[in-house]
Parts: C-alpha cells; structure tokens; sequence
C-alpha cells in the first residue's frame, strides 16, 4: 500500500485513535484527506476494505523488524513474544480490540502474522488439523485479556466488585464465600497475563503429545 491509500490508512488509524472505531467513517476520512467522499472509493473500495486494511496494518505491526532473529527463536518464544505485543497494541489502541475481534484476516499483512503463528504451532508439533483451533484459542486469549484491561472488566472499583461479591448473603453463593480472599483483582495484571500465557503454551505442548 502506497502514496494516496496509505494516506487514507494513516487517517482512518488517527481518527480511530481520537474518536473510537465508530468515529471511521468514509465520510470523515474523506474530509480529513480533502477530498470527496466519491474521490475516496478510487482508492478504497468501501468502508470493509478500509477496516479490513486497518486490521492488516496492526497486525503486520507485530511483526519483528529482524526476521533473521525471530527465526533463532523457540516457537513457544515466538508465540510469547507476539502475544505480549498485541496486549501493548490493543493497551495503545483500545478501538483495535472490537476491530481484530469483528474481522477476519484478508489482507496479506494481516494473513502473513496469523502464518507466523501457524509456523509456530506447526514447528511445536501440533497435527495440522489442530493448527487452525490453537491460533484462535490463542488469539481469543490475548485479545480478550487486553480487551478486559482496556473496558474496565479487569479495572478494580473501590471496594472491588469481585471482592464485594464474596459478602453477599451466605449460602445464596457458597463458591464466591469460600473464595473470598482471592477474588480481587491482582494488583499486577501483568503477572496474570505471562501466568495465563504460560498456561496457554502449555496446553499447545499437550496438543502436541508433549507433557
């Protein structure tokens, strides 16, 4: 993507960054390039061609520059190293959450990452049938902890919710009585993810017969 249209890109990531991923309209991408609505569809077919752009771009974004280095990693250092990438992209952007979660890879930048993932899997010794059901249960993870950390669903109140639900009265929820004292929220979120991701990793190991 080059000159005009990688012009338009670079708005319509701004605007998302300044209004949220409803405020990316043809329309306001058109005004802040100067140019007509109609001018636009010469260069982007439509509104899911440029979300669908979008989407590519902050994918290949998580990509290493130095591909000779990522190919001495491990696959399990690969996959963490990604991982821990798209939780800083979607804690910088939190409209890509909702983006990444509502479309499927189609472009060639978006479809080269998810190929890195699968060479990961692969290369870890998982069937080939289980490939595709990794990498979304992969991605879901990531995606949906950093998603959590951005909405507030990981956000403690105070008192914290979680907490407050361990009070409620006795016996209507004996689970959340008895775990009290555990049901705040960590007041390190990063420990939990590498702890979670840790897990994920190894639930690929077990899908490929290794324990």
């Amino acid at each position: 993507m080059g000159g005009r249209r990688e012009e338009i890109l670079e708005v319509a990531l701004a605007i998302a960054d300044e209004r949220g991923l409803d405020g990316v309209s043809m329309r306001a991408v058109a005004e802040r390039v100067g140019v007509t609505p109609m001018a636009l569809y010469r260069h982007v077919g439509g509104k899911a061609e440029l979300l669908d752009a979008m989407v590519g771009h902050l994918l290949a974004a998580l990509l290493p520059p130095d591909q000779d280095r990522q190919e001495t990693q491990r696959w399990d250092e690969r996959l963490a190293a990604l991982a821990r990438a798209v939780r800083t992209m979607v804690r910088r952007h939190p409209w890509a959450a909702p983006l990444l979660f509502s479309r499927p890879a189609v472009t060639p930048d978006a479809v080269r990452t998810v190929d890195v993932i699968y060479d990961a899997l692969i290369e870890a010794g998982v069937p080939d049938r289980e490939v595709p059901r990794l990498e979304r249960l992969l991605s879901t993870f990531v995606i949906g902890f950093a998603a959590s950390e951005v909405s507030g669903r990981f956000t403690s109140g105070d008192p914290d919710p979680r907490g407050h639900r361990g009070s409620l009265p006795e016996g209507d929820f004996p689970a959340h009585a008895r775990l009290k004292p555990w049901l705040r929220l960590p007041d390190d979120l990063a420990t939990e993810f590498e702890a979670d991701l840790d897990d994920v990793l190894r639930l690929i190991e077990a899908a490929a017969g290794r324990r």
